[in-house]
């Protein structure tokens, strides 16, 4: 599975981004679906992921009720949508799939990164 991360970019505080994370094979509905990021100075930090029918989904508590993610598994493609946006979302964004678990620091795939800067 390759992941292409695309949607990043500059958002004043309050605002709005919606990431995407469009992979190519035809496996792509039977994995995990994963976003995390990492802010400058800080450790990578997953921030929700996404079981492969939809059903099950998580959040980090610091985004909570602000980002949800969903994925299109006919479009292979999964989404971050990011409201409310706050100064201390600025990072690189990571997509990544994992075959068997829904929450792992060690997904099987990583797609690159896209920046996000909230300006305050």
């Amino acid at each position: 599975v390759q992941l292409q991360a695309s949607g990043g970019g500059l958002v004043q505080a309050g605002g709005s981004l919606r990431l995407s994370c469009t992979a190519s094979g035809r496996t792509f509905s039977r994995n995990n679906m994963g976003w995390f990021r990492r802010a400058p100075g800080k450790e990578r930090e997953s921030v929700a992921a996404i079981g492969w029918n939809g059903r099950t989904t998580y959040y980090a508590d610091s985004v909570k009720g602000r980002f949800t993610i969903s994925r299109d598994n006919a479009k292979n493609t999964a989404y971050l949508q990011m409201n409310s946006l706050k100064p201390e979302d600025t990072a690189v964004y990571y997509c990544a799939a994992d075959r068997t678990e829904l929450v792992t620091t060690t997904p099987d795939y990583w797609g690159q990164g896209t920046l996000v800067t909230v300006s305050s």
